[in-house]
């Protein structure tokens, strides 16, 4: 061999090591940024459970302090129960419709995604991607989306309390999740769907979940007609000690639901905390001194509604407002919901048994067509001013109008569907009686 041949071969040889070790490195580079951050999916996975502290024992106590006695184990039971149920359908084919791997192309595409049924192809190593380049682990990405799925069916639940049955609700939980929850979700909050696509905001949930919740609560009481004795006979909540409790494990469990929905733990999370707390004291705040200029007292019910109404306005601004603007959404949102629940629903007559539609429903809407003004840089939101503000309340107003058809509608058919195959009412005695004997056999108290 001459040296000649020798020194070729040797830069070949170098070469080649060369781009076999700088692909490598790009492999290795690749693998090391597919590892979830731990602070951010530790933070997700705080969240997830703040999300669950929500339901159980959030609303359940909320809900049920509302109730009269006889009903309190039964709201809890089916708050319980639909949650537990919601949890299941979103792992068997919840996550895949709402944020499967697989896009469709054309309209169906703007509507549902595709993929693996129960989660199949997800494992331990699996990621999701978050709004910058990290990644957190994708089952706690499934957990806490599966968390907003579970919340948003029982929050209908306030509007049908004290009348409805427990094996009606259980029919009706996976079809109205499968034709109208899982769509809304995509539709808002996947690539490829149809509000997200047309630039809606909803950093939380204004959409998906309050307005979505509210409207079917609407309909589904609607088609379950008033209470026994509604509004003649006072209905008085039976403990607003136990509603005051589940307010207040509302609020803490809300700053998983705002700050988590950064998907990180960076500024836009802390962000979305401060606005949770100074739109919700906001909103607290107002509704009792709309009461006391009303000519009352100014109540625990009012500050819990006031809360509440705060939080559900604060939902899609959370990350999207500066700190003024979410108390000025707050405050709005409170005096908004206050109006439909003392006046509105007296004038036209329609029994949303815990105020599901008067407070969710209208206080999502605020805050989702509000989210377009706070959003602003003149009111200290995060905008950089490139969307004008006439551009994005026309979004948003869209993406509330969408929302609310296609809650309703589908609701309305869920409902007649379990309506025609089982009733959705339980008897007169039964609702005499309560529904802790009738439903449960059971008692909250002896």
């Amino acid at each position: 061999m001459t040296m000649r041949k020798f020194f070729s071969g040797a830069a070949v040889l170098g070469a080649s090591l060369t781009a076999s070790t700088a692909a490598f490195a790009q492999e290795a580079a690749e693998a090391a940024a597919a590892v979830p951050n731990p602070g951010n999916n530790a933070w997700m996975m705080t969240a997830t459970v703040l999300v669950m502290l929500m339901i159980i024992p959030g609303l359940t106590l909320f809900y049920g302090g509302l109730t009269r006695s006889k009903n309190m184990l039964s709201t809890m039971t089916q708050i319980g129960a639909t949650a537990a149920l919601a949890m299941i359908i979103w792992v068997m084919w919840g996550y895949s419709l709402a944020f499967g791997d697989t896009t469709y192309e054309g309209t169906l595409g703007l509507f549902v995604s595709g993929g693996s049924y129960f989660l199949a192809g997800t494992d331990a190593s699996s990621t999701a991607a978050t709004f910058t380049d990290e990644v957190i682990s994708k089952y706690v990405f499934i957990s806490f989306q599966m968390t907003f799925a579970a919340i948003t069916a029982a929050l209908i639940l306030g509007a049908t309390a004290e009348r409805m049955k427990f094996n009606a609700v259980m029919l009706f939980v996976p079809i109205w999740l499968t034709i109208v929850y899982f769509p809304i979700a995509h539709m808002v909050w996947a690539g490829g769907g149809l509000l997200f696509e047309d630039g809606a905001l909803d950093f939380a949930g204004g959409t998906v979940v309050h307005i979505n919740a509210g409207v079917s609560g609407l309909v589904l009481a609607y088609l379950l007609g008033k209470r026994r004795g509604w509004p003649q006979e006072p209905m008085m909540p039976h403990s607003l000690t136990l509603t005051m409790v589940g307010t207040g494990l509302l609020w803490v469990g809300w700053f998983g639901f705002n700050a988590g929905s950064a998907l990180e733990a960076d500024g836009s999370a802390g962000l979305a905390m401060i606005n949770t707390f100074v739109a919700t004291a906001a909103g607290a705040l107002t509704w009792m001194v709309i009461e006391r200029m009303a000519g009352h007292k100014g109540s625990a019910l009012g500050f819990c509604s006031g809360v509440i109404a705060g939080l559900v306005a604060v939902t899609p601004a959370a990350g999207n407002s500066g700190p003024f603007g979410a108390i000025l959404l707050g405050i709005l949102a409170s005096a908004v919901c206050y109006f439909f629940v003392a006046k509105v629903k007296a004038k036209f007559g329609y029994d949303d048994s815990l105020d599901a539609f008067g407070i969710h429903g209208i206080g999502g809407i605020v805050g989702a067509i509000g989210t377009a003004v706070v959003y602003q840089p003149f009111l200290g939101g995060p905008g950089d001013g490139s969307t004008a503000l006439g551009a994005q309340l026309g979004v948003q107003v869209f993406s509330v109008i969408v929302t609310i058809a296609w809650a309703g509608i589908g609701t309305l058919i869920a409902g007649l569907i379990v309506k025609a195959a089982i009733g959705l009412r339980v008897t007169e005695e039964d609702e005499v009686n309560g529904l802790d004997i009738s439903e449960h056999g059971e008692r909250a108290y002896n």
